[in-house]
């Protein structure tokens, strides 16, 4: 087992975090969703207790007023208050419960995201194996664990004491004090404890966040091998690929050979662009591309043209703007035509062919007066 986890040296790729998620394996802290709910409660209680604490009021002294007016206890009179103490409770707990049901799926949102998986409910036979149950219990994992959890209650513990050993001087003083005066000190201490400990609980909660992804990204590491064969499932094999490349380089750079010799002239950047253009009068209404290339493939052209006479001409501007907007095998647009009539004309006239009607000065779209 040891060996197997050394070999897993590659961080996770994402398909693999993707598969991880849809099963609900999720970086997810157990401690940070409890503190904070814990806070959420807190908070709620401190803001809704006094109303609560009113509605409770109001149902004490309804359910009293029978004995206080010497009336005999009887189901029929017990009817009344245990209603009255159902609706209350409901009035009371609903918008607490509510809020904590809307802050739990919040929380569960920002630290996962929206994640719904069944998978983790799907029942497994493997789940009811004794044996494996055991070597759960007693693993390593569970061990690291339950001592984490034993360290955790004895810092929530010691916080605890620190407070009340710093608040000691106040509750020895107590018995001094009135039943209401009694009863604030009690309430500002057990405030004072429970922001405490909730400040404990939170700070546990961040440090075990970090730690659950952390431990997530190590759960799912890989193997060079499982990198390899992953990508091969998702991009094909390596060496079928690079076949498929260099099958699709050979059929381009042919089509070059076949296109470029028929062209009058190509217009280059010089050396990052260049456009093969092909012109007859006769049976063009217009400059044709019949090929072009950037970088590596702009240097093919460059060489099949002049293997094959083909006359090359630097026109930086005109060359981009070619490569750019016109796709091999369509006209030039009539923004070009001029352009390209002048490096035609000056092509033809270096080969001596400008005399006669075999090079317009500016070519002219069908149907054109």
């Amino acid at each position: 087992m040891a060996e197997d986890l050394g070999d897993k040296t590659e961080d996770p790729t994402p398909k693999r975090l993707q598969e991880a998620r849809q099963r609900g394996q999720v970086a997810r802290s157990a401690d940070l969703s409890a503190a904070l709910l814990l806070s959420a409660a807190a908070a709620l209680l401190y803001l809704l207790g006094p109303g609560m604490l009113g509605s409770m009021g109001s149902f004490v002294r309804a359910a009293l007023e029978p004995a206080s007016l010497g009336r005999g206890v009887s189901a029929r009179s017990l009817a009344e208050p245990v209603g009255l103490a159902l609706a209350v409770g409901a009035r009371a707990l609903a918008p607490v419960l509510l809020a904590m049901a809307v802050l739990a799926y919040l929380e569960q949102v920002a630290q996962v995201g929206w994640n719904v998986s069944l998978q983790p409910l799907t029942p497994k036979l493997d789940r009811l194996s004794p044996a494996k149950g055991l070597k759960n219990i007693f693993s390593r994992r569970s061990l690291v664990k339950g001592i984490v959890n034993i360290a955790k209650l004895a810092l929530v513990g010691a916080v605890a004491a620190i407070v009340v050993t710093f608040a000691m001087d106040r509750i020895v003083a107590s018995p001094a004090l009135t039943a209401v005066g009694a009863m604030m000190l009690a309430a500002r201490l057990l405030t004072e404890l429970a922001l405490w400990i909730l400040a404990v609980l939170l700070a546990i909660g961040l440090i075990d966040r970090a730690y659950q992804v952390w431990q997530h990204q190590q759960d799912l590491r890989m193997s060079k091998q499982e990198v390899k064969d992953e990508r091969k499932s998702t991009e094909g094999d390596p060496e079928t690929k690079a076949r498929r490349q260099r099958m699709a380089r050979e059929i381009l750079r042919q089509r070059l050979r076949a296109a470029v010799p028929k062209a009058d002239v190509v217009v280059t950047n010089p050396t990052h662009y260049a456009v093969a253009i092909q012109y007859d009068a006769d049976t063009m209404a217009a400059p044709r591309v019949v090929a072009k290339g950037a970088d590596h493939m702009a240097l093919q052209i460059r060489l099949i043209a002049s293997g094959a006479g083909v006359a090359v001409v630097e026109r930086p501007a005109l060359a981009r703007a070619l490569y750019r907007a016109v796709e091999v095998g369509r006209e030039i647009p009539v923004e070009w035509y001029e352009a390209v009539a002048e490096v035609l004309a000056h092509v033809y006239r270096l080969e001596g062919r400008l005399a006669g009607a075999g090079a317009p000065a500016e070519p002219v779209a069908a149907g054109a007066e």
